[in-house]
Order: C-alpha cells, then sequence, then structure tokens
C-alpha cells in the first residue's frame, strides 16, 4: 500500500528533524519503503511518499519521530490504480 505522509515540523523548526535524520536515518522498520520527498519551506512541511503493508508499519516509524513531527498519514493510489476499478 502506498500512503502520503505529510510532516508538521514541530514549532515550524525543521532542525530537530535534520540532526536526528543525520544521526540516526530515516529509521524505518523492515517492510517500509521511502519512495520520496518533498518541503513546503514556508509552512515547514514535509511530505512523504511511503509503501508499506499496513498502516500499522507506518505508524511503527512515525513512533520514532512522534516527539518533534506531528503526522498526517493518508492512503493514497496511483492514478492508474485509481482508474482501473472503474474499468478505464
Amino acid at each position: 500500500m502506498l500512503f502520503m505522509v505529510i510532516e508538521q515540523f514541530r514549532n515550524n523548526d525543521p532542525n530537530p528533524v535534520r540532526e536526528r535524520f543525520l544521526k540516526q536515518g530515516r529509521m524505518l522498520p523492515e517492510g517500509v519503503v521511502y519512495h520520496a520527498s518533498w518541503i513546503d519551506p514556508q509552512k515547514a512541511r514535509c511530505y512523504q511518499l511511503m509503501e508499506a503493508p499496513d498502516l500499522d508499519k507506518v505508524r511503527q516509524w512515525t513512533e520514532a519521530w512522534d516527539d518533534i513531527v506531528d503526522f498526517e498519514i493518508v492512503p493514497v493510489l496511483t492514478s492508474q490504480e485509481f482508474w482501473a476499478r472503474f474499468g478505464v
């Protein structure tokens, strides 16, 4: 399954995230795959596309960052997968 993970840096401060990432990496549990990320510098947000067998696996990953990031996790489909459901 694919998930769009929207991260809001606490206090609009990306530095704690950067520091932890440089020391410990992404800290992904087995079965969770990082695909890509984008940063919204104006609002101190990060958008990450992740793949995992289920939401629980993604939540295992976010628990390592919960003290410095607020998360919104949205299950998503590729456009091709979505439209295939309609026989298009």
